[in-house]
C-alpha cells in the first residue's frame, strides 16, 4: 500500500466519529435514550440480564446501550420498545432542547466543545429507588401523606 493510500484511510477513520462528540465522548442524544432505556428497566424490576436475555443480548452489551457507548439502531430500539412495553417515541420523551442541538448531523460542522451534559434526576439510582419504595407502600392515605412531607421538605409550596 502507498504512503498516499494510507494517510487516505487515516484521514477517513479520523472522520468518522460514529456519531461521538468532537472530544470522542457518547453523544447526548445515545446518553438520553440510554438513560431512558434504564429508566424503564429499572421501573419495571428487570435486570440488566434479563433484559439482554429477552434482546438476544449479554448484560454488558446492554449496559453499554445504557451508558450511550453503544448506539441503538433502529431495528434494537424496536425490540426494545416491545420487550419494554413503551413506544419508541418513549426513549425521545423528556429531551432537553439543549441536547436536540447535539444531533449528530448538527455537530458535523461544530468546532467547539459541546456544552457538558447534566444526568436527568429521573434516570438517577436514588430516584428510581425512591419511586419504587413509594409505591410499595400500600395505604393509600400513608402515601399521600409521604407525599406531602417530600413536598413540605422540598418546598416546592403544593402540599395540601
Amino acid at each position: 500500500m502507498t504512503a498516499t493510500k494510507l494517510q487516505e484511510k487515516t484521514v477517513t477513520r479520523r472522520r468518522s466519529s460514529r456519531g461521538r462528540t468532537p472530544s470522542g465522548k457518547p453523544n447526548p442524544i445515545d446518553v438520553h435514550v440510554g438513560g431512558r432505556v434504564r429508566l424503564r428497566r429499572t421501573l419495571l424490576g428487570m435486570s440488566q440480564e434479563k433484559l439482554g436475555e429477552a434482546l438476544g443480548l449479554t448484560f454488558q452489551q446492554v449496559q453499554k446501550y445504557e451508558r450511550g457507548a453503544n448506539r441503538i439502531g433502529a431495528s434494537r430500539l424496536f425490540d426494545l420498545s416491545r420487550v419494554l412495553d413503551v413506544p419508541v417515541s418513549f426513549f425521545f420523551d423528556d429531551m432537553s432542547g439543549e441536547v436536540e442541538q447535539l444531533s449528530p448531523r448538527l455537530m458535523s460542522g461544530l468546532t467547539e466543545e459541546p456544552a457538558t451534559f447534566e444526568a436527568d434526576p429521573m434516570t438517577k439510582r436514588e430516584t428510581l429507588e425512591l419511586v419504587r419504595a413509594y409505591y410499595r407502600i400500600i395505604d393509600p392515605q400513608v402515601r399521600k401523606r409521604v407525599l406531602d412531607l417530600a413536598r413540605a421538605l422540598g418546598g416546592s409550596g403544593d402540599a395540601a
